[in-house]
């Protein structure tokens, strides 16, 4: 009997203990189970992908000076025909127009090696493409692959962008027309990566970007890995130069990347527009994390919008800021329907100016009138084991376009020179453990 009794009591304190226990790491926000997929964080082999294709073999001159897109488009086409393989830019700098990568076929870029994009616009095809929360003609990226299954960037080089004279000519268009719209400035992206599934890039330097550095849009299982994205945020700076764009994508992995650009770094789109949820182009951004990654200078860290509709099961873990401008953003579009849920931020240390911004997106918004308008709302949002420097902790503006409830603020040390913390401002706003300026609220 007393042996049973001391089992009892012992399986009641292990219960007990591992109600303690935060499981959640293995959960994502609404409770699922996080698939093992995105704990593989193993480096793609590029000997493991097929011939490699060295464009210096095929009639690419090693000539910095000549736009030679035509000659490293044929080689890419070469490749896909013989079956696939790697296109490989050796050491040297390389100019081109817009690139198309077909199926089977990779990108691979050695160590002093450098992919550099024409600075005329003329060398980019116009397409029918994805841009700012819309299906459009507009020029393509640099790199494009659409519908290329298992489709790798790898190598230690470069892809830059050559954006000087973009950059300068959207801030001379600016100063002439201060509505003047990104696309206006008729500039093209670094990376497009569209309809697409298991998809990896790793390694690289993404650079200088003339408009978005990275855009993948409805693709599927998607890995960054210890990329470097830099875009100037001083001098002549980058305009809407973001790092990485997740669009219309479920099952996305940001690990140990850096980041720098001249706009938000990691950005959630899905559609904009107060039909924009009845549209197939458009959909909802889920399971995303990143992780392990250092933020420089950037307007957000994670941000969702401004052409968002629902974005759910999202995880910001594990990475440091040394000058974000924000944390988490939440962009309110007031024409648009946009719900954003089950978003987990933690383990996050340095500096920002504000962590948490939610407040209305009004840039080049057109609202329409329609009856049956779905709620807006921001809900189980989840910020823990915060220990950060900031300006602003809390930024939250109310509206009666959005709905905010189910916030958690737990486990959080923080210096807020704005000591703007109310926590009233949300419904059902949980406070554990949280101390700002020294003082336990």
């Amino acid at each position: 009997m007393r042996k049973n009794y001391l089992f009892k009591t012992l399986l009641a304190l292990i219960v007990a203990f591992a109600g303690t226990v935060d499981v959640a790491a293995d959960n994502w926000p609404d409770g699922t189970k996080i698939d093992s997929w995105f704990d593989n964080t193993t480096k793609v082999d590029v000997n493991l992908l097929g011939k490699q294709y060295v464009v210096t073999d095929y009639g690419v001159k090693n000539d910095s000076t000549i736009v030679q897109t035509e000659a490293l488009q044929t080689v890419i086409d070469k490749a896909a025909a013989d079956g696939g393989g790697v296109v490989v830019i050796p050491k040297g700098t390389f100019l081109s127009g817009s690139l198309f990568f077909k199926p089977n076929t990779h990108l691979h870029i050695v160590e002093g090696g450098k992919l550099k994009g024409s600075d005329r616009i003329a060398d980019f095809k116009i397409l029918e493409t994805r841009i700012e929360g819309e299906t459009c003609q507009y020029f393509s990226a640099l790199v494009n692959a659409d519908s290329v299954n298992g489709f790798t960037i790898t190598g230690k080089g470069t892809i830059d962008g050559n954006g000087y004279n973009y950059w300068n000519e959207f801030w001379i268009r600016r100063k002439w027309n201060p509505q003047c719209t990104n696309k206006d400035a008729q500039r093209p992206r670094l990376v497009y990566i569209s309809n697409s599934s298991n998809v990896t890039v790793q390694d690289v330097h993404l650079v200088n970007s003339p408009f978005w550095t990275n855009h993948v849009y409805s693709s599927d299982h998607v890995r960054y890995l210890d990329c470097y994205i830099y875009a100037p945020t001083s001098g002549v700076k980058a305009p809407s130069s973001d790092a990485i764009d997740i669009d219309k994508c479920h099952d996305f992995l940001i690990d140990g990347c850096y980041m720098n650009v001249n706009d938000d770094a990691v950005v959630l789109k899905g559609g904009k527009g107060t039909y924009a949820d009845t549209m197939s182009v458009n959909g909802p951004v889920e399971r995303v994390i990143i992780q392990n990654c250092r933020y420089d200078t950037v307007h957000g860290m994670l941000t969702l919008g401004s052409e968002s509709l629902h974005d759910s099961n999202v995880i910001l873990r594990n990475c440091t800021s040394r000058n974000a401008n924000r944390v988490l953003w939440l962009k309110m579009r007031p024409d648009t329907p946009q719900q954003y849920e089950y978003v987990r931020v933690e383990g996050i240390t340095g500096k920002t100016r504000s962590f948490l911004v939610v407040r209305p997106w009004t840039q080049f918004f057109k609202p329409q009138e329609r009856k049956d308008m779905p709620e807006s709302y921001c809900r189980h949002i989840t910020i823990k084991n915060i220990d950060m420097d900031c300006q602003n902790f809390f930024d939250v503006g109310t509206s009666d376009k959005y709905d905010l409830c189910d916030f958690t603020f737990e486990h959080i040390k923080v210096t807020d020179v704005k000591n703007a913390f109310d926590p009233s401002l949300i419904t059902d706003t949980k406070v554990k453990d949280v101390v700002i300026n020294g003082v336990k609220r």
